[in-house]
């Protein structure tokens, strides 16, 4: 093809029959249907460096818009490199474009990008964004076999915030970096665009096809998303626009004061206030379902082991708001601040079975208890594996399915400090929490009656979730946290002066 020819769009391509065929496409407004990349790097800068990162480039972004507009593409980019990257820990970026990234960059996936790109043998990316930042994302979910990326110069384990050479790789250095990977001789089959900027990689294909800006265009739905993302970090719910990143800085402080203001009444008041004090502030909890009423001591009955699905470590807390009644909880571990804060009392496992198993039936002597057998959160629509463990001790179970509404802060973490959760959560204007009491196991269906501990556990992992619309998975924690934090979730504890008994969640 010769330069300033009119490429065809991308909706004319055909995909079927493209099996033995090489695709090289560009990224922002072309395999994503949103063009500009500074919500991603937004998204860097607040998980790494925090709200004053953040603000850091929010006050470069007008002078990389202009620069973008009025000099050229390249300059603008830099500007954003710099800004975002200048002083981080390479890993630490590297654990962001793994953990948090893919969310984000999945859910804006153009549809006619993805019907060409998943139809061909080898897929290859061409892209001006940092290769580090992208390459996780491209290769892993998308199955991307080449990424090539502008490369970010490093200095003892960081970032400097400036580019290798051959520099930002927009225009012609996307086609000399595309002639260097694939030869003169063998150009890929079909090369995808969306702008000027992207034609000289596009002219050196057989086949090329712009896609065209269309605002209207839905994103790929998450069933045909082709890998489903179950894990995922970071803070923030949604993708940050220039005008969320100044909200989310400008809310962040009145956040915090409405967070301690928040876990304050809910650690200081009686629990039968406490639901009333979290609708005035604010928070709202809605209960469904018919609980069972509190065992008396004196009847010599044990207490009922409440089985809830895992969101954030505050379940169990609100189900004594539900509940208007403290209610202990079994747990594996949590920060020394979040035990300090919590009206309710915990007891950690020690993950020894023989050891936890006859300190949960000691604590069901003493009354009510409640334990989240996945052994960690999830935020997305499913399950993970139950553990057992539960369905051995009692057969007084009473399944809760619990489910959590953020708009702005997630309040879970695998990557950063587990003592901000709560805050997190509480941070959100409107936090909403659902609880719903389900039935108790038929004593048939209990081990009592014969059934094995996995059986009772994947019924229970079953009934749960098709009240939640769910989906149950065999996925366990230490695969949440090989996922998103490279390690497989343990935390060694250190030795403590009292018993292991302690006020937290």
């Amino acid at each position: 093809m010769e330069e300033g020819t009119t490429f065809p769009s991308i909706d004319r391509c055909a995909s079927i029959g493209r099996e033995n065929d090489t695709v090289v496409a560009d990224m922002d407004g072309t395999l994503l249907r949103g063009r500009s990349s500074f919500p991603y790097f937004a998204l860097v800068a607040f998980e790494v460096g925090g709200a004053i990162r953040l603000l850091f480039l929010l006050l470069f972004a007008p002078i990389a818009g202009f620069l973008y507009y009025v000099v050229s593409e390249s300059a603008g980019i830099r500007v954003l490199i710099f800004a975002t990257f200048a002083g981080m820990k390479v890993s630490d970026i590297e654990s962001v474009a793994r953990a948090v990234l893919p969310k984000f960059y999945s859910s804006d996936l153009h549809p006619e990008s993805w019907r060409v790109f998943s139809s061909c043998g080898r897929r290859c990316v061409l892209t001006a964004n940092p290769r580090v930042m992208v390459e996780a994302f491209l290769k892993e979910f998308l199955g991307a076999d080449l990424v090539l990326g502008t490369e970010v110069e490093t200095y003892g384990g960081r970032a400097t915030g400036f580019v290798k050479r051959p520099g930002v790789l927009v225009g012609e250095k996307k086609a000399d970096a595309l002639k260097a990977a694939f030869g003169v001789e063998t150009p890929p089959e079909i090369g995808l665009g969306d702008r000027r900027t992207d034609f000289p990689f596009m002219n050196l294909c057989k086949e090329a096809y712009i896609v065209p800006p269309k605002p209207e265009v839905k994103a790929v739905t998450v069933d045909k998303l082709p890998k489903p993302i179950i894990f995922h970090d970071g803070r923030l719910v949604h993708k940050p626009s220039p005008f969320m990143a100044l909200l989310i800085i400008l809310w962040l402080p009145i956040g915090f004061l409405l967070a301690c203001l928040r876990i304050a009444a809910g650690s200081l008041l009686p629990m039968r206030l406490v639901y009333h004090a979290f609708w005035l502030l604010g928070v709202r909890v809605t209960i469904k379902g018919t609980p069972p009423p509190p065992v008396k001591k004196s009847s010599g009955q044990s207490g009922v082991l409440f089985i809830c699905s895992h969101r954030t470590l505050l379940d169990p807390i609100f189900l004594s708001t539900a509940l208007g009644r403290p209610i202990p909880a079994v747990t594996y571990s949590v920060s020394r601040l979040s035990e300090m804060i919590s009206p309710i009392t915990t007891v950690r496992l020690s993950r020894d079975r023989a050891t936890d198993a006859a300190m949960i039936k000691k604590l069901l002597q003493d009354g009510d208890l409640a334990i989240c057998p996945e052994g960690t959160t999830c935020r997305e629509p499913f399950l993970l594996r139950f553990s057992s463990l539960f369905a051995e001790l009692t057969d007084e179970l009473v399944p809760v399915a619990m489910v959590n509404r953020m708009s702005m802060f997630h309040g879970t973490t695998a990557r950063g400090w587990k003592g901000m959760d709560p805050f997190y959560f509480f941070m959100n204007p409107s936090p909403a929490y659902e609880v719903t009491f389900l039935n108790k196991l038929p004593s048939e269906l209990a081990c009592g009656a014969g059934k094995s501990s996995h059986e009772v556990a994947n019924y229970i992992q079953r009934v749960i979730a098709a009240t939640l619309s769910y989906e149950c998975t065999g996925f366990t924690r230490k695969d949440k946290y090989r996922a998103l934090a490279g390690n497989d979730g343990s935390v060694v504890e250190k030795p403590r002066l009292k018993p292991n008994k302690v006020m937290g969640c």
